[in-house]
This record gives C-alpha cells, structure tokens and sequence, in this order.
C-alpha cells in the first residue's frame, strides 16, 4: 500500500546559526528535506503527531534543553526517532537520553557521513513505524466493520475456544457460531485461525480470558 503520509523531513533543533546552516546544507546535498530551528519551542510550535521523519537535536540550548524537548514530544504522544549532538556528551547525558528514547547522541564535531548514516536510519526507522500505524489503522477499521456479535465471537475464537464452548457460553447454536465464524474471517480478509490470531494479537484483543 502506497503512503500518502508526508514526506520525510530532517528537523534540525540547534541554537548555533552556523550549525543550523551546515547541517542544513549538509542534509540538502544528499536530497533530504530540512527545517531548522533555533530552540524548542520553535520546533514545538510546528511539531505534530504527524510529523514524519526525524529530529537531529541540540543537548545545550537557552530556554528549554533538548532532552526537555523530548519529554514535551513523548508527553504530546509524537513519536519521532531522536538523535543527539552535544558538545558536551558524559555518560550520565547519554543514558538518559537513550532510556529516553533516543537513536544515538553524537558529540560535536562529528564527522558528516556518521551524522548521514544514523539520520539515514532514524529516517528508516520512522518510515518503519509509519507503516505500522498504517497497517494498525487498516486492521481496526476492519474489526469496525464486525457486529458485536461477530465481535464477541472472534474474541473467544482467538483465545482457542471450540465452536461448541462459544455456542454454550453465548447461548446459541453451533451453527450460528460457525456462521458468525466465517463472517469474521470473510470480513478480516484472513484464511486462517492463525492469520486471526496474529490481527488480534496487534490490535491487543487476544487477553480474553478463557471460561472455567
């Protein structure tokens, strides 16, 4: 499936105009898009769930700091691969910003085809995690399609029960459930039990609790 997302971009949070400009035109030599900032709060204003690409972001800045930075995104629930570049980097910086979430933090000055390689990841990394919100969004909208009855059928058919137990603890035929059943699949567009599983298992559906 072709994405319509937008197209990935190289943000760029750094205090230091020279930085932002060399990075900038570094990113742009090998036809990445780039935007630049001059603190967080810049960035913050034009951040959103939907940014897609990755976030190159200074440690050390006036106001808030980068690390503040990446607490505000996770709190607003933007997902976007973060690496670091300090001039600064000491042990206790760099775990915490990797428990954090980060990709890597680079200490300046770095060598520009390091800086291209884990951009080029983080960027593969968000491409990545964008098709996965893709695919969750299709899936759902799938299981939207189901009745509630379908729904408490699959429920208890992904948590392994027999047509028989399921028709016993909804009150109803075994033909009914055989029904519901192949509706389910016809409408999940799945052949198998097994391809069932794995959607609810995505979706966080399959922890229905067998009957005693």
């Amino acid at each position: 499936m072709t994405s319509t997302s937008a197209p990935s971009t190289v943000f760029v949070v750094d205090d230091d105009p020279s930085v932002r400009t060399a990075v900038r035109r570094l990113f742009e030599s090998v036809g990445l898009t780039c935007e630049t900032f001059a603190n967080a709060a810049e960035f913050l204003a034009r951040a959103d769930e939907h940014a897609e690409g990755c976030l190159v972001l200074d440690v050390r800045m006036p106001g808030a700091s980068g690390l503040d930075l990446q607490s505000a995104l996770a709190a607003r629930g933007i997902d976007i691969p973060v690496v670091f570049v300090t001039a600064h980097a000491d042990v206790p910086l760099t775990v915490r910003a990797m428990k954090a979430g980060a990709l890597e933090v680079l200490t300046k000055p770095f060598e520009d085809q390091t800086l291209l390689d884990v951009v080029h990841g983080a960027l593969e990394k968000s491409r990545l995690r964008r098709q996965e919100r893709e695919e969750i969004s299709r899936l759902r909208s799938l299981v939207d399609t189901l009745t509630p009855r379908e729904r408490e059928v699959m429920a208890l058919v992904v948590a392994g029960l027999p047509n028989k137990i399921i028709a016993r603890q909804l009150g109803t035929t075994e033909g009914t459930v055989k029904a519901h059943r192949a509706q389910v699949m016809h409408k999940m567009h799945v052949d198998s039990l097994a391809d069932l599983v794995r959607i609810a298992d995505r979706l966080g559906m399959s922890s229905t609790s067998q009957p005693h």
